[in-house]
This record gives structure tokens, C-alpha cells and sequence, in this order.
């Protein structure tokens, strides 16, 4: 089912440079191969379920990636722009601003100013420079208090949001039609991360990926249950982290309107949902108790997708522990065993 998944996705390049795709977006148009695909199954009803369910596991997985809530949302035609960098991913020690510390180190004393709130970018003019008189430059960046600073260049790194609010003061004169038509098009969604941290790890050793498989679901239906009992079906498993010290850590990947809708849930209430769900996907092959001094370490995030395209794209490549688990509602009421620990905290848009 991966190399099926996975070769759909892969043939999505082939519409990038052709004036029309098939249908609107990559959901569509998954679901449409997958539909022509599971005609020819020849297996049992419950195997040709089974297969549906991995397949909408893989779903779950390319929201993650894409950062939307469904695949529908997400347009087919330009969707094999992306391409993955070369090289690995890096993890700073002491987080991000380690990197931009480095850089400023590199800077002369007094160059970067702070608390100078921008209001409009004055750019395509002639604007003349007080230190250099005689020299003009294309840009004039306008701050509230009055200040302005002129530019031969000027890098934009607002948020998008911020984008779509103020796109008709920020810039004089307008951006042109095609670049605005861009930004009010490119739409984002929620992303979460979730840190769940044991006493002592209840996997393999070898173990780098949880993934979870809900029997009762397809890509080919749309599932019509209140979010409050199903949620957590939207994650896509949970990723062993590198122990640190004594730390032994899963992260949860979960995107879309579940993962909003967990936002509005205590502590409790998610550290005991997602706790039931380890239990049940992995009760049988466990090793040890994992129901015991569990933390949890949530943190929320805001990827970019592209009405004409996506961010970013990884193969499930990991060796996994996979489980099937039925469907499962959360309790009403916490163990006393549970000792959550919630950090929110917003995530830059590359989120994976």
C-alpha cells in the first residue's frame, strides 16, 4: 500500500507543466486512482478494508506534510513544484536562535535595530539617501514612529497572515495582480506536535516509528463523527525520538480541524486519550508498563500549504511498529498515574 500511495504521489509531477489537470486538487485525484485500483482486488472484504485503512493512514500523513486538513484542499496541478533539499536536517542545540546568533555575531555593532514597527514598504521609486547624498535607491521602508530607511533591496519575511490582513497598505504602490492573487490564494492550517515522555520506553529498541491503522476507516468516505470521539484518529503515529539522559520520548504528529479541536482540551483530557490509544495499539507487543509518570509537551505549529502546491514531502521510510487498533473514545476522568505537563508554544511554518 505505500508503494501504491507513494506512486500516486509521485505521478502527481506529471501534470505540473500542462495547461489542464484532470481534477482540482491532489485528494481528488488520489482518490479517483485508488477507487480504479481496489476495482481490480481480488482478497477477501476484510483485506480489501484493511488495505483502505493503511491507505487513509497515508492520508493522514500527507496533511501532516502538507499542512491542511484534507488533500482536497490542495491543488493538483502545481503540487510537484516542491523538491526536497539536499543534505540532512539539523537540530540546534539550544533551538533556532543559536542559528540567528551566529549570524549576528558575524554583523558590525549597532547594524540591526529593534522596536521599529514597519507601515508601509515604498518600492519601483527614487528615494534619496541622507548619508550619501547624490545616490538614490528603489526602496524607502516606512516605520510608525516616522522613521524611514532607504534600500536598494529589501527581503520580506512577514507572516503570511500578516500578508493577507495589511496587502493593500503594506506596499505602495500594490503588488502586481499576479504576486497579490498569490498570497490572498496560499492558505495555511494547524499543525501539532505532541511530546509524550515515559520512565522507561515500552518499544523495541530498534523501533523508530509508531504507526497507527484504524480498521473502520477509508480514504473513499468521509467520516460524519463529532470530533470529540474521533480526533485522535487523525494522528499519524508517533516518532521515537534519540534518548537524551533518561528521557525516553514519542512525538505525535496531528493536523486539520482534529487538531484545533484538541487545542480545546485540557491536560488531561489528551494525555488520557492518547495514552488509551498506545494502549490499545500496542498492548500485545509492548515491553514493560507504559502507564506510568507519563508527561506530555504539546506545542502548536502553522504550515504553509499551496492552493498550488505543497511544503514539504517525505517518504515513510522508518521501521515501524505498525498496530491495528479499533475505534476508541476517551474517558471521562484521569488516572492517578498521569502527570501531565502542557507546553504550548508556537512553531516557525517548517514544522517537520
Amino acid at each position: 500500500m505505500a508503494g501504491l500511495f507513494y506512486g500516486l504521489i509521485d505521478q502527481t509531477r506529471e501534470f505540473l507543466h500542462l495547461p489542464d489537470a484532470p481534477v482540482p486538487s491532489v485528494g481528488e485525484y488520489l482518490k479517483r486512482e485508488i477507487s480504479q485500483h481496489a476495482a481490480g482486488w481480488t482478497e477477501d472484504e476484510e483485506t480489501r478494508k484493511l488495505k483502505l485503512a493503511i491507505l487513509n493512514s497515508f492520508f493522514n500523513v500527507e496533511c501532516c506534510v502538507s499542512g491542511t486538513h484534507s488533500m482536497d484542499l490542495v491543488a493538483l496541478a502545481p503540487f510537484g513544484e516542491y523538491t526536497v533539499l539536499p543534505g540532512l536536517d539539523c537540530t540546534f542545540p539550544g533551538g533556532y536562535q543559536g542559528l540567528t546568533n551566529r549570524i549576528m555575531a558575524s554583523l558590525p555593532e549597532d547594524v540591526v535595530v529593534f522596536n521599529k514597527p514597519v507601515k508601509t514598504i515604498h518600492w519601483n521609486g527614487s528615494f534619496r539617501e541622507a548619508s550619501s547624498p547624490g545616490e538614490t535607491c528603489p526602496v524607502l521602508v516606512e516605520c510608525e514612529d516616522g522613521g524611514c530607511f532607504p534600500a536598494h533591496h529589501v527581503i520580506v519575511t512577514v507572516p503570511l497572515g500578516f500578508l493577507k490582513e495589511c496587502l493593500d497598505t503594506f506596499f505602495e504602490p500594490p503588488l502586481p495582480t499576479q504576486k497579490a492573487e498569490a498570497i490572498r490564494k496560499i492558505g495555511f492550517g494547524t499543525n501539532n506536535k505532541i511530546f509524550l515522555e515515559f520512565e522507561e520506553p515500552f518499544w523495541e529498541p530498534d523501533c523508530q516509528f509508531i504507526q497507527v491503522v484504524w480498521e473502520d476507516t477509508s480514504p473513499l468516505q468521509d467520516g460524519a463523527s463529532e470530533l470529540q470521539h474521533v480526533w485522535f484518529k487523525k494522528l499519524i503515529g508517533f516518532l521515537v525520538l534519540p534518548s537524551f539522559e533518561s528521557a525516553h520520548v514519542l512525538c505525535g504528529f496531528i493536523a486539520g480541524l482534529e487538531s484545533e479541536f484538541m487545542e480545546t482540551l485540557s491536560d488531561e483530557e489528551v494525555l488520557l486519550s492518547l495514552t488509551q490509544v498506545l494502549r490499545r495499539v500496542t498492548g500485545p507487543v509492548c515491553r514493560g508498563s507504559h502507564t506510568s509518570g507519563v508527561l506530555l509537551h504539546h506545542t502548536r505549529g502553522s504550515a504553509v500549504w499551496l492552493e498550488g502546491g505543497r511544503p514539504a514531502h517525505r517518504s515513510v521510510g522508518h521501521p515501524s511498529a505498525a498496530a491495528r487498533a479499533p475505534a476508541l473514545s476517551p474517558a471521562p476522568s484521569i488516572p492517578s498515574w498521569a502527570l501531565p505537563l502542557l507546553c504550548r508554544g508556537r512553531l516557525p511554518p517548517s514544522f517537520l
